[in-house]
């Protein structure tokens, strides 16, 4: 008699762009493997060369991506994508990271998983993470938030879907902001559990674990959702992934290089009035690799993994996710690059780079109505 394999546990993360979902994944699977457990890592964008992918492996985790569409309009290459990782070594846990611009993922993930792979996947709480810079922005109801009422509304149904919610980075926050976040959050979703943490320190760690591990009826908010604003509020955003090979002749600092690429766009951006909704670059060359990003438009670039590294050549990603034309975000980027390279001396091989704005979402499985 054969014994059915016991089911991997499923967590998903979810945030807007640039609430540190990446920097929280990276920690909770090294809380995972050091309790003894098998992790793998499912990360997903709209176009390949992501940032995030890069990061993990370079971390050392078995990470697969979906490119191409969220996981909600690529569920099928999402299941696809475990079953590659289980083949290879099978996880005790995996940690999906979907796109940040995406919501209705408990009716289009959480459910299909709930009800087509009850016997493969075993489904944790949902949490969402509050992005402290857009949030109080959007929260407030301020006016000017950066984006448009489109953009905040598919923010907003993050949240209300959530089985519980995150405010991270509290390192970088003052108790006050902490205070004014959490009742904000309480008047949002007054049913729904608040954390606090920082991912970058581990704060608050031992919280999120323990949500994680609950069992029990979760995974039952189905969004009353407008696809027609949901869509116009993303495709507000440009998107750009593109790589590169930087050389030179003599080794140039690489956290210097990357930061000068954030940093030269975060100036470009502000004087086209785009708010950022998140900009990133890594750095890697032989087992070394440096992040910088930007999260807002009213936050400084930040080296948030610094490689400490010199080296004569490196393999260069950049993402950015900007309320602009992309074809303009693209001509940005390709400048930057440019000045940068060659105010430190380097040469630019431009592998590929992909500008767009995210189409229409069409999930392949949709409930309205969560599963008994």
């Amino acid at each position: 008699m054969t014994t059915a394999s016991p089911k991997i546990r499923f967590v998903m993360i979810g945030g807007f762009l640039g609430a540190g979902k990446t920097t929280t994944i990276g920690r909770l699977a090294k809380t995972y493997q050091d309790r003894g457990l098998k992790v793998g890592v499912v990360t997903n964008d709209q176009a390949a060369d992501l940032v995030d992918t890069n990061l993990l492996r370079s971390q050392g985790l078995q990470v697969g991506e979906v490119a191409g569409a969220c996981f909600c309009c690529n569920f099928n290459e999402l299941t696809s994508t475990v079953d590659k990782l289980s083949a290879s070594d099978r996880p005790d846990v995996v940690i999906a990271e979907p796109v940040g611009s995406c919501t209705d993922l408990v009716a289009t993930v959480v459910q299909p998983l709930l009800r087509l792979f009850d016997a493969q996947f075993d489904v944790a709480p949902y949490g969402v993470i509050l992005k402290p810079s857009h949030g109080l922005r959007i929260l407030r109801k301020e006016s000017g938030t950066g984006f448009s009422p489109k953009a905040a509304y598919i923010f907003e149904k993050q949240l209300e879907e959530a089985d519980f919610l995150i405010i991270n980075r509290i390192d970088e926050l003052d108790a006050d902001k902490i205070e004014e976040l959490d009742g904000l959050l309480k008047e949002f979703a007054p049913n729904t559990p608040v954390l606090r943490q920082s991912a970058k320190t581990g704060e608050g760690f031992e919280a999120l674990v323990d949500m994680l591990d609950q069992r029990g009826a979760f995974g039952q908010k189905i969004l009353e959702l407008d696809y027609d604003v949901y869509a116009e509020g993303e495709a507000e955003l440009g998107w750009l992934n593109s790589s590169m090979k930087v050389t030179a002749t003599a080794p140039f600092a690489l956290d210097k290089m990357l930061l000068g690429i954030v940093e030269g766009l975060r100036e470009e951006l502000a004087t086209a009035k785009a708010e950022t909704a998140h900009l990133k670059t890594i750095g890697l060359w032989e087992g070394a690799y440096g992040v910088a990003n930007l999260v807002s438009s009213d936050t400084p670039a930040v080296m948030s993994l610094p490689s400490n590294c010199e080296t004569k050549e490196a393999e260069v990603v950049v993402n950015a996710r900007v309320a602009i034309d992309p074809q303009i975000l693209q001509t940005q980027v390709e400048k930057i690059v440019h000045a940068v390279a060659a105010q430190h001396g380097l040469q630019i091989e431009f592998h590929q780079t992909q500008s767009f704005r995210p189409g229409r979402p069409v999930p392949t499985h949709r409930f309205a109505e969560p599963h008994a």
